[in-house]
């Protein structure tokens, strides 16, 4: 009998020993492809390969490494591995962050990355929302990256005209402060923008890089995951409009990471948005509703009317400086709730203070 299972043993170590090499040097291996998945794909697809709660543990290892390690790649694929504290608390804070999301009675999407470390907790991540005033942000950007490469000047003067004005009812310090029109400069149009959320003003940097530019823009950065197709003018005409100006809570969260890594927008326009940003007087009871006084948020808002009882878009989108100078991009949307201004944005509030406490503790 010891003989026997000798064979068996020097026919099938070999055969392993080869699959581990064949897997590492493979170009898209088998654990490639399990390693890229998304969190809970990723889990689901260990636990169908490894039961037991055994769990890949080093895929880059596993994935990279030479043929004389092949016995060692067997030993590490195969390692069990347990919860950590951290992981233990970032499964408290999903669940905390579902349970505050249920107070909106509606749709909630979340994300959150402390971008110097990569930690982070999401809910509904690529759901999409309609960004309503959020999406001034992104075309805040690709204006400004077109005034580093010198297309565009912060100097230069624009026109704005009783024609360009949107309708009552959509904000616009803009019309109402100047009635009959006015001339501004485009710094001057970025900041009422991107600080006072101003739909006129949007359109007319919308006009001057067009939507296509916006498009272009995001793409070289990456982003898939917001889409501006309209002004704000065509948004106020039909309620529909503004779900195909959608984003998810991790296309916002990558957008932040690429403002704070300055990927395509120099020091000098990051520092400038940053500076509306943090500025801004829109709805300082959302993310920074809970948060400490002291606190350095630069974020930008979005809203819609209610229909029927129905409102399709509370948002706020932001990077948070936490105490150890990390930052934290944030995004929160509430959509399509039945429930009241107060409880949307307590629970924006709530979300966001209980993140906070988790990066913080």
């Amino acid at each position: 009998m010891k003989k026997i299972f000798l064979s068996i043993g020097f026919v099938f170590l070999p055969l392993i020993i080869i699959c581990a090499c064949s897997y590492a040097k493979s170009p898209k291996s088998f654990l490639d492809t399990v390693s890229t998945g998304s969190g809970s794909d990723l889990v689901s697809d260990q636990h169908a390969i490894f039961p037991n709660d055994y769990r890949l543990s080093s895929f880059d290892q596993v994935a990279t490494a030479p043929c004389t390690d092949c016995v060692q790649v067997r030993f590490i694929a195969f390692r069990q591995s347990r919860p950590t504290p951290k992981d233990k608390q970032n499964d408290a804070l999903q669940k905390q962050i579902a349970q505050l999301a249920s107070a909106a009675k509606g749709r909630v999407g979340v994300a959150a990355e402390v971008m110097e470390t990569g930690e982070s907790v999401s809910l509904n991540p690529h759901d999409h929302f309609p960004m309503q005033s959020v999406y001034k942000l992104p075309i805040g950007m690709a204006v400004l990256a077109q005034v580093d490469t010198g297309k565009l000047n912060l100097e230069q003067k624009e026109r704005v005209d009783k024609s360009d004005f949107v309708r009552l009812g959509q904000a616009s310090p803009v019309r109402d402060k100047y009635p009959n029109g006015v001339e501004l400069t485009l710094s001057e149009l970025l900041r009422f923008t991107v600080s006072e959320s101003d739909g006129t003003t949007s359109d007319v940097l919308l006009d001057l890089v067009g939507v296509e530019g916006v498009t272009k823009y995001l793409n070289e950065l990456g982003i898939s995951e917001i889409i501006v197709a309209n002004s704000e003018k065509e948004i106020g005409k039909d309620r529909e409009t503004q779900y195909r100006n959608w984003a998810s809570p991790h296309g916002a969260v990558q957008l932040l990471r690429s403002l704070h890594e300055r990927r395509g927008i120099s020091e000098a326009s990051q520092q400038l948005l940053y500076k509306f940003m943090i500025e801004t007087p829109t709805f300082p009871t959302r993310l920074k509703g809970l948060l400490p006084k002291t606190a350095v948020v630069a974020h930008k808002t979005g809203s819609s009317g209610s229909n029927n009882g129905i409102t399709a878009a509370t948002n706020d989108i932001g990077i948070v400086t936490l105490p150890n100078g990390q930052h934290l991009a944030i995004a929160v949307y509430v959509s399509d709730s039945p429930t009241d201004l107060v409880t949307r944005e307590k629970v924006i509030a709530q979300i966001a203070k209980a993140i906070w406490d988790s990066v913080t503790r």
